[in-house]
């Protein structure tokens, strides 16, 4: 009882600003454009956010050791934020600080959360490491069903509300606030060893150099995670002439993607014990 209680608090403060971090997808591309910016300078806006979150991917481990995971978590619900009340303006620079800030906001995401909760599972209530794996597992079933439901929410708010595509933005805010109101009043900090940003990165590295393997693995994900960046900019101007709702088609995507999911959890463990390459 006490970890599901530890389980369910860790879940009321992450899967909001998780649904809120998918509610910012769908409709992006179709706001900047309703802007009136050329697809030249969506571009570069879009490579703003992208550049933005590697350099920050540089550091942010070590960021987030020496703030805080709690106040990290805190920082990203309040980058994200802001973020996204920048989408309102029409000025380039205003959009391109948000999507810097977005940027930095979802990289804490991704780090600050699961860096708080295996520090509070192992260290603070000492439960078995066993159990570390149920946690994710509802992590990501919850996730893939958020990410199913974003499209959804976005397509419905952008064409019920008067606001448009910028309606889903604005939807996102309560999630974030509330995730960071929660965290604030119910978690308790945690920090991870001190240490230079430089020395961690050198060995990161070293331990990338030294393993031919790690390397190998490190470019087919650096060349995957190029693929779904490029499919992240172009699918919107490619199905938007045709017609097809935006937020439906991103449904698909999402729900395409956690069966893929699924389908490879069931082959590896199930009965055909499948052998990942």
């Amino acid at each position: 009882p006490a970890f599901r209680l530890f389980q369910r608090e860790f879940l009321l403060g992450y899967l909001p600003a998780l649904a809120a971090d998918w509610l910012q997808g769908p409709l992006l591309f179709q706001l900047l454009q309703s802007r009136g910016f050329l697809r030249s300078q969506i571009a570069a806006l879009y490579s703003c956010g992208f550049a933005s979150n590697v350099a920050f991917g540089l550091i942010s481990s070590a960021f987030v050791d020496r703030l805080g995971r709690k106040k990290s978590c805190v920082l990203s619900s309040g980058l994200c934020s802001v973020s996204c009340l920048l989408q309102l303006s029409r000025d380039f620079l205003a959009l391109a600080a948000g999507r810097v800030l977005a940027a930095l906001g979802t990289s804490l995401l991704f780090s600050a959360f699961e860096s708080w909760y295996i520090h509070e599972h192992l260290e603070r209530h000492d439960f078995p490491a066993e159990w570390i794996p149920d946690t994710f597992s509802r992590v990501a079933l919850w996730n893939s069903g958020l990410a199913v439901a974003a499209g959804l929410v976005a397509e419905l708010v952008a064409e019920g509300l008067a606001l448009g595509p910028v309606a889903p933005f604005l939807v996102a805010l309560p999630f974030l606030v509330f995730s960071g109101i929660f965290a604030v009043k119910n978690w308790d900090e945690n920090y991870g060893k001190s240490r230079p940003c430089s020395k961690a990165c050198g060995e990161g590295l070293r331990g990338l150099f030294s393993d031919p393997r790690a390397l190998l693995l490190g470019l087919v994900q650096a060349l995957v995670e190029s693929i779904l960046l490029i499919f992240a900019f172009l699918w919107t101007p490619v199905l938007e002439p045709h017609g097809i709702p935006l937020g439906i088609a991103f449904s698909g995507f999402t729900a395409a993607s956690a069966m893929g999911s699924a389908l490879f959890r069931r082959g590896v463990t199930g009965r055909l014990r499948l052998q990942p390459l």
